[in-house]
C-alpha cells in the first residue's frame, strides 16, 4: 500500500491535490442523475433527448481523448489539468442555469452546448492526472492510480446523494452552483499547488502516435479490457433499474443497490493497485481474474439463463459485489500494462508516452460507457435482462481467453537485480567495486548484464560474452578480460531521465530507469 512517509513534499501536495479534484469533479460530473430528466421533461424533453444529453458527453470524452494525449507535450500536464478541471467546473454551473431557460429546444439545445464542452475539460482533466501519475510516482503507478479512481469512485457515489439533498434544500440551481464552486475553487489552488514539468519540451524530441501503441498487442488487450469493463458498468447503469423492478423496493433501497458495485470498486482498487507494483502480481494476470470476476459477477445478478435459478435479491447483491471487484481489478490493471508494454518496446520513458497512454484509456474508456447502454437497451427489449447479460458475459470470456493464451505464449521478460553489498565490495574497482562510492546525478554510462551479454548503457558499445551464465556476480567475471577496454567508464549512476534502456516487466518499478542507488543494478535472465 502506499506508505506517505515515503513521499517527497512534492509528492504528497501532487496526491492532494489529485485526490480533491479527482473526488469533486466526479460529483460535479454525477450530481444531475437524480433530477435532472425531470427538469428536462418540464421543458418538454423526452427521454430519447435527454438521454442523449447523457451519452454524448461519452461520445466527445472518446473523440477528443487521443488528441489531448499526443499533444499532451505541447500543452503541459499542469496547463492541461487546470483547464480542464476549471471548464468542468464552470459547465456545471451554467448547467445550473438552465431551468431559467424557457422553451423545449433551447433547453434541450444549450443541455447539449454545456454537456460537451463540460465533456472536452473533463477528458482533458483525466488524462492530465494519469500522465502526472505515472510522471511523479514511477514506482507506484498502479497503486496511486488505484487510490485516486477511489476518490473518483466515492465521488460518483457520492454526487448523486448530494445532489439529491441540495436540490431538496434549494432547487435545481443549488446543487450545481455549490458543487461547481468548489470545483473552481479547486482549480484555483491546483494553479499554485500542482508542480510543474519544464522538461516536457526535451522530452518529444521522441514522438510517438496512438496507431504506433496500438500496434503493440499487449496494449490492444489492455485497451480491449477497458473496453469490455466499462461496457458492463453501462450495461448496469441502463438495466439495473429495470431488473429491480421485480423486488419493488422503497428508493432509499433502490439507491443503494446502485451504490454496491461501485463502492466495491472504490474499496478495492488500492488492494489490485498494491498487487500489480513490484512483483506481488503481474497486471496480465489481475486482467483475467477480472475477466472471471466480471463473468461470475453478471452469472449471478441476471442469474444467467442457463441456470434454472430464480432471480432473488441476495444473489443480485452477491452479484454486484463480485462484478465491483472484476472491475477494479481490470481498470486498474489495463492502464499499469498498458504503460508497462507502451516503454517495453521501445518507447520513451516520458510524458509523451505516458499521455498517449492515458488518452487510450480514457479514450477507450468513453467509448465502452458509450456502447454499453446503447446495446443494452435493444437487447432487453428483444430478448430481456437475463439474456442480455450473456453479452458481458461472452465478451469478457473473449478477453479472458486471449489475455490467457498472451500469457502462456510470451516469453518472460528479464529482470534485475539489485546487486548485495557484498558482492559489490567484490568486484574490480574498473566494473564499480567498492573502492569507488558512486555520486548521485553522475551521467556517465553504466554496466548492464543481461541474457550472456555485457552492454555499457548510454554507449553504443555493446560487447558479447558467450553461453550461459549465473546471475549477477559469475557473469561479470566471466568478461572481466574486457575490464581494461571499458575502464572508468562504468562509475557513477545514471538518472532517470537521461536513461535510454527500458525493464518492460512487472520487476521494474520504474518502467525502464535506473533508480539513485549505491549498488549497481543488473539484469537477470528468468
Amino acid at each position: 500500500m502506499l506508505r506517505l512517509s515515503n513521499f517527497t513534499r512534492r509528492q504528497l501536495l501532487t496526491l492532494v491535490v489529485l485526490s480533491i479534484g479527482d473526488f469533486c469533479n466526479a460529483i460535479c460530473v454525477s450530481l444531475q442523475a437524480p433530477f435532472y430528466p425531470q427538469e428536462a421533461e418540464k421543458k418538454g424533453a423526452t427521454a430519447t433527448e435527454y438521454g442523449l444529453v447523457f451519452g454524448v458527453f461519452e461520445l466527445i470524452v472518446f473523440a477528443v481523448s487521443p488528441f489531448y494525449g499526443q499533444h499532451l507535450n505541447r500543452i503541459g500536464p499542469k496547463t492541461l489539468f487546470n483547464g480542464g478541471i476549471f471548464t468542468t467546473g464552470v459547465c456545471a454551473i451554467l448547467f445550473g442555469l438552465l431551468d431559467k431557460v424557457d422553451g423545449h429546444y433551447p433547453f434541450i439545445t444549450l443541455s447539449f452546448v454545456i454537456r460537451i464542452v463540460e465533456a472536452l475539460g473533463n477528458a482533458a482533466f483525466l488524462i492530465a492526472t494519469f500522465a502526472i501519475i505515472a510522471k511523479e510516482f514511477p514506482d507506484n503507478v498502479a497503486t496511486t492510480f488505484a487510490s485516486l479512481e477511489t476518490c473518483f469512485g466515492f465521488g460518483l457515489i457520492v454526487g448523486p446523494t448530494v445532489g439529491g439533498i441540495l436540490y431538496q434544500a434549494g432547487g435545481y440551481t443549488t446543487p450545481f452552483l455549490v458543487m461547481g464552486s468548489a470545483l473552481f475553487m479547486s482549480a484555483i489552488m491546483t494553479a499554485f499547488v500542482l508542480p510543474d514539468h519544464p522538461d516536457r519540451e526535451e522530452d518529444s524530441k521522441a514522438g510517438a502516435s496512438l496507431l504506433e501503441v496500438l500496434r503493440i498487442p499487449g496494449v490492444v488487450l489492455a485497451a480491449a479490457s477497458i473496453i469490455v469493463t466499462s461496457m458492463s458498468i453501462g450495461f448496469l447503469s441502463a438495466l439495473l433499474e429495470p431488473h429491480l423492478r421485480q423486488f419493488n423496493l422503497p428508493p432509499a433501497i433502490l439507491g443503494v443497490m446502485f451504490v454496491i458495485n461501485g463502492g466495491t470498486y472504490a474499496l478495492t482498487a488500492p488492494c489490485w493497485g498494491w498487487l500489480c507494483d513490484g512483483r506481488r502480481l503481474h497486471p496480465k494476470v489481475a486482467s483475467v481474474t477480472g475477466c472471471i470476476l466480471l463473468i461470475a459477477g453478471f452469472s449471478a445478478i441476471g442469474p444467467i439463463p442457463f441456470l434454472p435459478i430464480p432471480t432473488t435479491l441476495w444473489l443480485t447483491i452477491v452479484g454486484l459485489v463480485i462484478h465491483g471487484l472484476g472491475i477494479a481489478a481490470l481498470l486498474v490493471s489495463s492502464f499499469t500494462d498498458a504503460l508497462r508494454c507502451a516503454i517495453s518496446h521501445g518507447f520513451p520513458n516520458n510524458l509523451e508516452t505516458y499521455g498517449l497512454i492515458s488518452g487510450l484509456w480514457t479514450s477507450t474508456f468513453a467509448l465502452g460507457a458509450f456502447i454499453g447502454p446503447s446495446i443494452a437497451g435493444v437487447l432487453y427489449d428483444a430478448f430481456g435482462f437475463r439474456a442480455a447479460t450473456l453479452l458481458i458475459i461472452v465478451l469478457g470470456a473473449v478477453v479472458g481467453a486471449i489475455v490467457l493464451i498472451f500469457i502462456c505464449c510470451t516469453k518472460p521478460q528479464n529482470m534485475y537485480k539489485e546487486i548485495p553489498s557484498a558482492a559489490s565490495a567484490s568486484l574490480p574497482e574498473e566494473i564499480g567495486g567498492s573502492s569507488h562510492t558512486p555520486l548521485l546525478g553522475d551521467k556517465s554510462p553504466r554496466l548492464v548484464a543481461s541474457n550472456g551479454h555485457i552492454n555499457i548503457v548510454g554507449s553504443t558499445a555493446s560487447l558479447a560474452c558467450p553461453g550461459e551464465r549465473p546471475p549477477g556476480m559469475n557473469g561479470i567475471i566471466a568478461c572481466s578480460s574486457y575490464k581494461n577496454r571499458l575502464g572508468e567508464t562504468f562509475y557513477g549512476n545514471w538518472h532517470r531521465k537521461e536513461s535510454g534502456a527500458t525493464l518492460g516487466n512487472q520487476y521494474s518499478s520504474s518502467y525502464g530507469s535506473f533508480e539513485h542507488s549505491a549498488h549497481r543494478a543488473f539484469y537477470e535472465s528468468t
